[in-house]
């Protein structure tokens, strides 16, 4: 028998497969990353459940495809009868894409609500303690929510401008009064109703998030896009003027106009203003929503 002698070196275990390098051409992955994919796209998959499950998101995107529609169909039908007593100079201002998407400046209450809603109802009903139980990471439910809010929102307020500009348009054709698609900013105007309505509905959710009591973030709401306007038209000029093009409602208000109005912010200006109300508002929202109990 042959006996090691003490002094012999000891036998190299072989690498673990686990510890072997990646092969040429491979990265590895990282679990972390993996894990922060699998936890956002099951946060994105329930809040779409939420979302479509509940009646207030179907009643008020039914709300505002109406307002949208009946109310740019009036307003075109309304136009149509005064023309004949319009001045010429009157005529040549006439924003027909403007007119038929006016239905807007109603319709973004109740989008704005439902924003609002999307966050504050689950306050009320306490499932928000469920929500972050099954999904700890705050950052993380926050910003599905508002992905899902924001693309549903969008989809269908492009749907409801593109149907109230082309029933308007056809009103306006009585007294050749009509826009095209094809006209210089037109299809950037209907698309911009759209931009509109998602952000002022990015900005109702913000708002619940901050405030949690639904009659105090719509009482928010409405003061910042009805209440404040008025407020400040009773301004002193020039500071009416020069307060007023910053306001949410009127700076992304030229996001669907066509005739550009030397008062007011141009269209790119008017949608980096409203872009902001509705990421600080959704910034402060975050941070209260990481640091505050549910």
């Amino acid at each position: 028998m042959t006996v090691a002698s003490p002094s012999s070196p000891a036998p190299i275990p072989a690498p673990s497969p686990a510890l072997s390098p990646s092969p040429a051409g491979t990265a590895a992955t990282d679990p972390r990353s993996a894990s922060l994919a699998r936890i956002a796209t099951s946060a994105v998959r329930s809040e779409w459940l939420k979302l479509r499950s509940v009646r207030s998101t179907i009643w008020s995107m039914l709300v505002a495809l109406g307002i949208l529609v009946g109310l740019g169909a009036l307003f075109c039908a309304a136009r149509v009868a005064r023309w004949d007593h319009l001045d010429p100079a009157e005529r040549l201002r006439f924003d027909a894409t403007r007119f038929s998407l006016n239905g807007i400046l109603l319709a973004q209450l109740a989008i704005g609500v439902l924003g609002v809603l999307v966050m504050t109802s689950e306050y009320a009903t306490g499932q928000i303690r469920a929500t972050l139980g099954a999904t700890p990471q705050r950052r993380i439910v926050l910003a599905a929510k508002v992905f899902v809010f924001c693309a549903t929102t969008f989809v269908v307020s492009l749907i409801g401008c593109l149907v109230a500009f082309t029933i308007g348009q056809s009103i306006l054709s009585a007294k050749h009064a009509q826009a095209h698609l094809g006209d210089p900013g037109v299809l950037r105007a209907v698309i911009g109703g759209a931009v509109y309505l998602t952000l002022i509905g990015a900005f109702g959710v913000g708002l619940g998030v901050i405030l949690r009591r639904t009659a105090g973030a719509i009482a928010t709401l409405v003061g910042f896009v009805l209440i404040l306007p008025l407020l400040v038209s009773f301004l002193p000029s020039p500071w009416n003027d020069d307060i007023i093009k910053y306001l949410p409602g009127e700076a992304g208000g030229q996001l669907f106009s066509v005739i550009h109005q030397p008062a007011m912010l141009s269209w790119p200006a008017g949608l980096a203003v409203l872009a902001a109300y509705a990421i600080v508002a959704l910034v402060v929202g975050m941070v209260l929503l990481v640091q505050r109990d549910a």
